[in-house]
């Protein structure tokens, strides 16, 4: 079979599953990645080379997305108040992971408990009926703080690994911060400077097709650059969403870039992504495991109860179903350090489970919450 042909049944069934557990009360991405899951039983030969490719773009644009559903003001605001739980929270991680490496503390513990430590802003986003709109942001700040966290750390702790030299490890992540940091400020001086200039210029663009062209080659360059300061590509990608927000290119210029940017996310490249994630799931489930995940998702859970307890239990419980959403992307990271030798074993092994099996015990917990509450 073609390339074609696996990855038009790869859509078909992660939309078909996608719609199902929609209706059944489940994040769409929870069906995609049981399509996932079946068809790493079911299709063989499938070409990884293309598929992965295919991968990179869906988590490219998962990535952009989650850019685009927060202004950089809304992330500062809400950082504030997400950050200290996030480092309380990846702190209580480690140690969870301590038993699984004789207590010795090692770079597989630090990427392990970033992973156990994540959130999933597309479930974060499915669940924000539960949160006003302040909470909302500071959720979903958590979780791009979580996602961007793990993406620059594996290719940190890659770099230490391999660095031939401490001036070498040092170069590496004065550029990482240099990039971030010098985009994040052009960001601030064109918001005040030059605002009314950029959304004039995009106006001018006749259609949603030029508008998402333009957006594109702003994104792919950051990409681009991520990439040759040793950072994940996809971090470009989120750059360029957070950077474009309503707050400066206009409210118009804005839906243009999401309306069409949304149908390619999810008609196409996502369920790709989650789909072949769940296909490439290789994690050795022992009994170990499993008790290892309990364990996590039960101390994570409690812990963020605890740190975001508001006096309503309903409430209360829904927000630390938001922030324990664990997430596909922790996989992916998983996957990639356990390439690069700095996450091996049993440790993979539950950072890998956890993070697929997190997703759908949260969302589980989303469901029967949703049904409290309309009772």
């Amino acid at each position: 079979m073609q390339i074609i042909g696996y990855v038009l049944i790869i859509i078909a069934l992660g939309r078909f599953l996608a719609e199902l557990f929609e209706r059944l009360g489940y994040p769409g991405i929870v069906g995609e990645i049981t399509a996932g899951l079946i068809l790493g039983y079911v299709l063989t030969g499938v070409p990884a080379d293309e598929m992965n490719l295919l991968a990179e773009f869906g988590i490219f644009f998962l990535m952009i997305s989650a850019g685009l559903e927060i202004t950089p003001e809304e992330l500062h605001i809400g950082g504030k108040k997400a950050l200290p739980v996030y480092l309380a929270t990846l702190g209580v991680m480690l140690l969870v992971t301590l038993p699984f490496t004789g207590y010795h503390v090692g770079t597989g513990n630090i990427l392990a408990a970033a992973i156990l430590a994540v959130a999933s802003a597309p479930i974060v986003v499915k669940l924000k009926r539960f949160f006003g709109d302040d909470y909302l942001h500071v959720a979903l700040s958590y979780a791009i703080i979580s996602e961007v966290a793990i993406l620059i750390l594996v290719y940190v702790l890659a770099n230490f690994k391999g660095a031939e030299s401490t001036l070498n490890l040092i170069t590496t992540i004065a550029k990482q911060a240099l990039f971030i940091g010098g985009v994040l400020y052009i960001n601030y001086k064109i918001g005040i400077q030059h605002k009314v200039w950029l959304i004039t210029q995009l106006r001018k663009l006749k259609s949603d097709e030029a508008v998402f062209g333009l957006f594109m080659v702003f994104a792919a360059t950051l990409g681009f650059i991520s990439e040759e300061v040793g950072m994940h590509f996809t971090i470009g990608g989120f750059l360029a969403g957070l950077l474009l927000h309503s707050d400066l290119v206009g409210t118009k210029q804005y839906e243009r870039l999401e309306t069409i940017l949304s149908g390619v996310t999810s008609g196409i490249f996502a369920p790709i992504f989650f789909a072949w994630r769940g296909m490439n799931f290789r994690a050795e489930i022992t009994p170990m495991v499993l008790y290892g995940f309990l364990v996590v998702y039960s101390v994570r859970f409690l812990l963020t109860v605890i740190l975001e307890w508001d006096g309503k239990p309903i409430s209360s419980l829904a927000k630390a179903t938001g922030l324990v959403s664990f997430g596909i992307l922790g996989l992916l990271v998983a996957d990639l350090g356990n390439s690069y030798g700095v996450l091996t074993g049993e440790l993979y092994s539950v950072a890998a489970f956890t993070s697929v099996a997190g997703i759908f015990l949260s969302a589980t917990i989303g469901r029967v919450l949703t049904a409290v509450q309309k009772s």
